[in-house]
């Protein structure tokens, strides 16, 4: 089956019960690792230095109405009930809200989107609210359209919520598994435990890392029991905690000892928020990895299992710590301090397990947002391995693995302490919330269709309960919130520089593409020697003639008897259909044999390899000229009008009754189909063959581009790239200057080329190097 369309049959089949309850319990190792271990370190940082405990308890009881009701409205009520309905044909994350506004008020910052592409069936997303929208949607959306700094501002805000992620995939598995290390603490002395501490984390972070290329396949079975677990195993000891020690704990769940803390406590008070933030991280993985699973399934995790566990996990913890007042000092308030001591070394082993499950799962997410942003031109190429051919998703970035490792190592070693691990942490999870609070505003306007007063509703209400955690968190800028600050700050640097570059490249081509005229003028024989083979002529432009073909041809004498311009771009949708992925067309008559082929994918899709790639390819033109679609004798005057005689081809999978091919060393048995054959060759590597339904027939015309098609596929295929150099033009700003001749060059000369990003063979690739001063 191809995998393609396996991916999309298990997004759009119907799940059943049983399915449902299976994705709600796999979720629980891939979601909710994070947020299951803030109970390691929440109490913790919360009492590190800003507040105190005492006698009256109303520390300890104010902190826990905090964390009781931070964690019922931002992860049960925004992420569970409201943002995950925001969903983009089922995916989640920042990159899904910016992309459901970018469709929605077209604000797309991708260059070469066409009328076709909104034609896609998950282009447009079925409208939740009413059918007609409001005069004052209307009137964003207008003004989104009319004003590009604007449409530079909802990038940069988009940009900043994914790097601030990426920031916390760094920060994450630094302080999940420093707290679960800290364990050791009650089985040596302190002089000892200060030694053996961080060693032992950064001795699990190097190996957590090293294993990244074997892919989480082989072990992800054992994720959802290691998480599940460990939520069992806390609330039993939280319940346990209740019952012996405190059993009127329940009364602390109401809002009046949140300002009975804050009264006593003051600025104290409201500078340990910042600890009481850190029960909260995590949340936004329920929306980021939605199109792993569904948001029915996610929902029952949480309500039915992850909430009311963290509920009683937090409630024991404060139980036991409001009945033992000599234990010592704030230091020994935390999670193992509650623990029986009998299980301590057990729960050590389960949370050090959670902890790197936890980890696990952000590391994951990271590489998956790069992936995004690389796809959508906001990140330079990487090199990006799919571990697992039958799991989605499952992908490892080698570069990107490194980085997160040293800087990860950096931290742990750097801060070697919960606090400003927690103050750094929290301040990152936050940022990403104000900013999905932000994007989420404006969907609710222009996708959804709501009026402005729920819109702002929404803001005031979590935007308030966010801005006072995000203003507890900045005041402990120097603390350690300054580290995810520098660490988005450097990601968004080299994001939006390489977005500007390709922007810059991109209009440089469209400017200064070659006129279809001056084609036409050249004949059937383009002036020169049309040798055998297909020539693939990569391009980033979707209309026109590119540059390097010129100044190819001005430099060589010959050229392909076929001639096929390839694009191959992104579009702002999570998946592509397989039947919708080719656009193919005609440029000039048929007797030129030039064909344009737009090959579209979402941000989320798996690339295929060049094999399988090349056979679709050569399949959807085969496919095209069997339609008897009308040349495409195209003037000057009509390059507007290019899209409009494109045909959507699909891949070999989705059309079984359309054109096959099919490659063999040596002679075939007879087809019961008809086949049209190339004539033996003197020397021949491979027998090429298409193999046409008897219905409908086709005209002699058609069988001999067929033909021909299957001789130069025979012959072999050439990839035509643009090595191009980028210079700011004479007069530029510095700021330009910097931007291009520094900036984007040295991304470019230092991540993969074009070539790899297509998976081309070196051996037929011919690169055609030009200077574009912009």
């Amino acid at each position: 089956m191809d995998p393609e369309t396996g991916i999309y049959k298990n997004h759009v089949k119907k799940e059943s019960w049983r399915t449902i309850l299976t994705l709600a319990y796999q979720s629980l190792g891939v979601v909710y690792g994070d947020l299951s271990t803030s109970p390691l370190y929440v109490y913790k940082s919360t009492f590190a230095e800003d507040i105190e405990h005492s006698e009256t308890n109303e520390e300890i009881f104010g902190v826990l109405s905090f964390v009781f009701w931070t964690l019922t409205l931002v992860p049960l009520l925004k992420y569970v009930f409201i943002v995950l309905k925001a969903d983009d044909n089922g995916e989640g994350g920042t990159f899904a809200l910016y992309s459901l506004l970018c469709r929605h008020a077209r604000v797309s910052s991708l260059p070469n989107c066409q009328l076709a592409d909104e034609e896609l069936s998950d282009y447009k997303k079925e409208n939740t609210g009413s059918s007609l929208q409001s005069s004052f949607g209307t009137r964003l959306k207008s003004t989104l359209e009319r004003h590009r700094v604007l449409q530079r501002f909802l990038l940069v805000l988009a940009l900043i919520g994914t790097c601030m992620v990426i920031g916390d995939g760094v920060l994450t598995p630094s302080i999940s598994v420093f707290s679960a290390v800290s364990g050791l603490e009650f089985s040596m002395s302190e002089k000892h435990h200060k030694y053996v501490e961080v060693p032992i984390a950064c001795i699990i972070l190097i190996v957590l890392f090293a294993l990244q290329h074997y892919g989480t396949h082989r072990v992800g079975f054992l994720f959802a029991p290691i998480v599940l677990t460990w939520l069992l195993c806390i609330s039993a000891i939280g319940l346990y905690n209740i019952l012996h020690f405190n059993p009127s704990v329940y009364k602390a769940l109401s809002p009046h000892y949140m300002y009975k803390f804050l009264k006593k406590t003051q600025k104290g008070g409201w500078m340990s928020l910042g600890g009481i933030l850190l029960c909260i991280t995590g949340s936004e993985a329920m929306f980021a990895d939605l199109g792993h699973f569904s948001q029915l399934s996610i929902k029952i995790a949480f309500t039915s299992l992850v909430y009311p566990a963290l509920v009683l996990a937090y409630m024991g913890q404060a139980a036991y710590i409001s009945s033992h007042h000599t234990v010592g000092s704030n230091p020994k308030i935390g999670f193992y301090v509650s623990v029986p001591e009998k299980l301590r070394w057990p729960v050590l082993v389960i949370a050090v397990l959670a902890a790197i499950v936890g980890s696990q799962a952000i590391i994951t997410g990271t590489f998956s947002i790069i992936k995004q942003c690389s796809s959508l031109d906001c990140f330079p190429r990487v090199k990006i391995v799919h571990t697992s051919s039958k799991i989605h998703g499952q992908i490892y970035i080698p570069e990107i693995n490194w980085i997160l490792m040293v800087l990860c190592l950096a931290v742990t070693i750097g801060f070697r302490d919960t606090k400003r691990m927690g103050n750094a942490s929290g301040f990152a999870v936050i940022s990403v919330m104000l900013v999905t609070t932000c994007l989420m505003s404006l969907v609710i306007v222009l996708c959804w269709q709501q009026s402005v007063f729920v819109a702002i509703c929404f803001v005031i209400f979590f935007g308030t309960i966010e801005a006072l955690y995000f203003s507890a968190s900045l005041v402990k800028f120097t603390e350690g919130a300054w580290v995810p600050v520098a660490l988005a700050l450097s990601f968004f640097i080299v994001m939006y520089v390489w977005h500007y570059g390709s922007i810059k490249r991109y209009e440089f081509e469209l400017q200064n593409k070659v006129s279809i005229n001056w084609l036409l003028s050249l004949g059937p024989s383009l002036g020169i020697v049309r040798v055998r083979g297909i020539g693939l002529i990569h391009t980033d432009l979707v209309s026109g003639i590119p540059a390097i073909f010129s100044h190819f041809v001005t430099n060589l004498p010959a050229f392909h008897q076929v001639l096929v311009f390839l694009c191959i771009k992104s579009v702002p949708v999570p998946h592509v259909r397989p039947e919708e992925r080719f656009l193919v067309g005609r440029i000039g008559p048929k007797e030129y044999r030039l064909y344009r082929c737009i090959v579209r994918y979402g941000y989320r899709d798996v690339h295929k390899d060049d094999m399988e790639f090349e056979n679709d390819l050569m399949c959807s033109i085969a496919e095209f000229i069997r339609s008897g679609s009308p040349e495409s004798n195209v003037t000057s005057e009509d390059l507007g009008k290019e899209d409009d005689k494109m045909t959507v081809v699909g891949t070999r999978s989705t059309h079984a009754d359309g054109i096959q091919m099919s490659e063999h060393s040596t002679e075939m048995n007879e087809s019961v189909q008809r086949e049209i054959r190339s004539p033996p060759p003197t020397q021949r590597r491979k027998k090429v063959r298409f193999i046409v339904p008897e219905s409908p027939k086709i005209n002699m015309g058609t069988r001999e581009e067929l033909q021909e098609l299957m001789e130069a596929r025979e012959a072999g295929i050439a990839y035509i790239l643009g090595n191009t150099y980028m210079n700011a033009k004479k007069g530029s700003s510095w700021m330009r200057r910097f931007a291009i001749d520094y900036g984007y060059e040295f991304l470019r000369r230092n991540s993969r080329t074009s070539s790899y990003a297509l998976s081309v063979p070196h051996a037929s690739t011919l690169e055609v190097g030009m200077i574009y001063h912009v």
